[in-house]
């Protein structure tokens, strides 16, 4: 329901400001803009998810091998001590626990391509337990608060793009953003344990977080001392090596159970063609709407209001240039990309606002992106507080992506 009076909210907003313009300030450029932006946002929302079709179905397929041949059992049996107490709701064994698992561990590692399908192969799964199948169970809330809270250990795109504008030191938002997004994550998981009533301080949640931590010190001192084309290079052949490494296992496991290993890729395969599929309304859905609030101008006063705040109240505005980036992240990836770039070439990569674009573009993801493709993917329509707990871990995630670097770059 939240998602709907957003959804509606936008459109409403941006429809008023054009109406506005167009009658007080004879401005005839913006309804017709905002219908253009109709056009070229139902067009990105199409060409995104064909372009996610390939990597759906090439990820569905291997998945398949890998439950088939009791890959994903053995690890969810290997993880279900920490994954059966955050999820109670998902059985012990159950293959939902290896999926979930696998796409944790990918969006840490910046892995995208290949998070968004284990993310629906999760979904799916959960799905099978829901006994409501319109409503989102606490195991699907949980899980997407953890996907929307974004948390990455390694930042390889943005690096990539900070690099690209010639940043002097591409590397030097990763500690910031590893702060950012560890601090979006834990607040995200706090509010969802208080809705659900789980108990953070059992031993097997002190053992992961001290795992975690042992495991981005490692990482952080293993790059110590390298410049920033080792670095992007290091990460690259480190992203290369897991993926790789993961359909290697995936393959020999089917090999080692005897499987008809290419049948069992096809008919995975299909699913995930099937999946990208249904996508395209939701997708089409959530981009046009933010398309119109923005050709609209409604983005561009909602700055300029909260700069003026921030001005009244006596406080230093220099973060505020940087602001569009977080409101759009939320909302759209690309959009909010683009923003971070359009900061790069007016302030400069290595400007207070650079750097903070480059913190926000990485503190969160894209919350109502996800909502849609990963509850449109198996027909959830009541969200429940879902979107409530999205919204808190994104908003604190962008105040720590302020603070954080103010103390690093201020």
């Amino acid at each position: 329901m939240a998602l709907n009076y957003i959804w509606i909210g936008l459109f409403a907003v941006g429809i008023v400001v054009g109406l506005v313009k167009l009658i007080f300030m004879g401005d005839t450029t913006t309804l017709p803009s905002m219908m253009d932006s109709t056009f070229e946002m139902s067009k990105t929302a199409f060409e995104m998810t064909l372009g996610l079709t390939g990597t759906l179905t090439l990820w569905m397929g291997i998945l398949k091998v890998g439950e088939d041949s009791g890959l994903v059992a053995r690890l969810a049996k290997f993880l279900s001590p920490v994954l059966c107490k955050l999820f109670p709701d998902i059985p012990k064994n159950h293959p939902a626990l290896g999926s979930i698992f696998m796409n944790v561990s990918a969006n840490m590692l910046g892995l995208d391509n290949a998070a968004t399908p284990v993310g629906l192969k999760a979904m799916q799964e959960m799905q099978t337990l829901n006994t409501k199948k319109d409503t989102a169970s606490n195991s699907m809330i949980m899980f997407l608060t953890l996907n929307t809270s974004g948390l990455t250990i390694i930042p390889v795109s943005i690096m990539a793009y900070r690099a690209q504008y010639h940043a002097a030191d591409p590397s030097d938002v990763f500690i910031p953003l590893l702060l950012t997004t560890m601090c979006s994550t834990l607040v995200g998981l706090l509010v969802v344990s208080i809705y659900q009533r789980i108990n953070l301080f059992q031993k097997a949640f002190l053992v992961m977080f001290s795992v975690i931590a042992l495991l981005v010190a490692s990482l952080f001192t293993a790059m110590m001392g390298m410049n920033p084309e080792q670095m992007q290079a290091f990460c690259r052949v480190l992203t290369s090596i897991i993926l790789l490494g993961a359909i290697a296992v995936f393959l020999y496991a089917g090999v080692r159970k005897k499987l008809n290993v290419y049948d069992t890729f096809v008919e995975g395969a299909k699913g995930g063609f099937k999946v990208a599929v249904s996508l395209i309304p939701y997708v089409v859905a959530i981009l046009v709407a933010v398309g119109v609030f923005r050709a609209s101008g409604a983005l561009d006063m909602l700055i300029d209001g909260i700069r003026w705040c921030v001005s009244g109240i006596g406080l230093n505005t220099d973060f505020v240039d940087a602001v569009p980036v977080a409101l759009l992240k939320p909302l759209n990836g690309s959009g909010a990309r683009g923003m971070m770039l359009e900061t790069f070439t007016s302030f400069g990569p290595d400007s207070f606002v650079g750097h903070l674009a480059s913190v926000l573009q990485g503190s969160t993801d894209t919350t109502f992106y996800i909502l849609a493709i990963y509850f449109g993917s198996v027909g959830i329509k009541k969200y429940r507080y879902a979107v409530k707990c999205g919204l808190l871990a994104d908003f604190a995630g962008m105040i720590a992506a302020v603070f954080i670097s103010y103390f690093f770059f201020g």
